[in-house]
């Protein structure tokens, strides 16, 4: 009998570290920051008690812009990220009861408007790719990967406006931040993507995404006849943008 109880108790111990492992690891890999303010938020109306309580949930709460930041990173490392606000407001909100409105920087024109953008690699497919001689064409550049939601949302504008757009001049260069070649293949094909793709598997840490400053995605930017830069956010009427830029100026 005592050999029994002994072999069930054993076995209750197993089980239960089986059960605990997965949870210690997911812990593990949790992000935590210790930022000490939010930019655009002035937290010294509220009690030492709630500033802390605010701060600490800020640092360990995710924000939920693609960025993999936690969101008091999010609001400090890139000010103008309005998702990131307004959960910087909510948590407020839960924690205090008072409704605040976070203060974002005015945008600033952005420098790369206009100008020439340098992009040259080899694709998952052999082709050799050099924007600086796609001149002539409308370039979609496409920042996404296959785990992401909303880039998988947009995918059928996308093809839509490749489909009816493609032969009059509108290519598409896909980076793509996965990081199995495999698994980007498999999708490639099964959607009938037959635009060339980037590809280095270091997934956030892709070298033309972080040569780009790219922090979220979709990143969808297009690139008009003449080479240069000309939208950083071409997920609204895509396909009017480039019926607008084909038929511009040669």
């Amino acid at each position: 009998m005592k050999s029994f109880v002994k072999s069930v108790l054993t076995l209750g111990l197993i089980f239960v570290a089986l059960g605990q492992a997965p949870e210690a690891q997911e812990n593990s890999e949790k992000k935590v920051t210790e930022y000490k303010r939010m930019a655009g938020l002035d937290l010294t109306q509220f009690t030492k008690e709630q500033q802390a309580t605010i701060l600490k949930r800020a640092n360990t709460e995710g924000c939920d812009c693609g960025c993999k930041m936690t969101v008091a990173e999010c609001r400090n490392e890139d000010s103008t990220c309005s998702k990131g606000a307004r959960l910087a407001e909510a948590i407020i909100k839960d924690v205090t009861g008072v409704a605040v409105k976070v203060k974002l920087p005015k945008k600033q024109p952005d420098k790369r408007i206009g100008q020439p953008l340098d992009m040259k690699f080899t694709a998952v497919d052999g082709t050799k790719v050099d924007l600086a001689k796609m001149k002539g064409k409308v370039v979609l550049i496409d920042f996404w990967a296959t785990w992401c939601g909303p880039c998988i949302a947009e995918l059928p504008s996308v093809k839509k406006t490749y489909k009816k757009l493609n032969p009059k001049g509108f290519e598409i260069i896909g980076i793509s931040l996965d990081t199995k070649e495999s698994a980007l293949k498999r999708f490639i094909k099964k959607e009938n993507m037959p635009w060339p793709q980037f590809f280095d598997g270091k997934g956030w840490s892709n070298n033309l995404a972080k040569k780009h400053g790219i922090r979220s995605i979709p990143a969808m930017w297009l690139v008009d006849k003449q080479g240069n830069l000309v939208d950083l956010n071409a997920r609204a009427n895509l396909e009017k943008k480039v019926e607008d830029l084909l038929s511009g100026g040669e």
